[in-house]
């Protein structure tokens, strides 16, 4: 059975990572930056696998899931440096996005 994991305790496992194995976060600037490297090497690998660009050498054996993972990783990073309870976060942008959005995608003829 797979092991399931809330984004409350990502938050937390990620914190505790950082202060004994990490040392310390970087600073939340620093930390933008690798977020947009990691981002860069997602959108590398999905451009090879799903669009049109050929793999290099270099890009093989690379992990989409392990790209996402990397982007996530960073993202709670800035969570935790910022004060961030991505829990409730999403339970706001999930708000949000049934308020602004309920009939908006349904009415795009671009998505018909």
């Amino acid at each position: 059975m797979k092991e399931e994991i809330t984004l409350a305790e990502a938050q937390k496992q990620v914190d505790q990572w950082i202060k004994t194995v990490g040392v310390r976060y970087f600073n939340e600037l620093t930390n933008m930056t690798i977020l947009m490297e990691e981002v860069g090497e997602l959108a590398r690998i999905m451009s090879r696998t799903y669009g049109e660009q050929s793999f290099k050498e270099s890009d093989k054996g690379k992990d989409l899931g392990d790209e996402m993972a990397d982007v996530l990783w960073v993202l709670i990073c800035l969570a935790n440096q910022t004060g961030v309870d991505l829990t409730e976060a999403m339970k706001k942008n999930f708000e949000k996005k049934n308020v602004r959005d309920v009939d908006r995608h349904k009415n795009n003829e671009k998505l018909k």
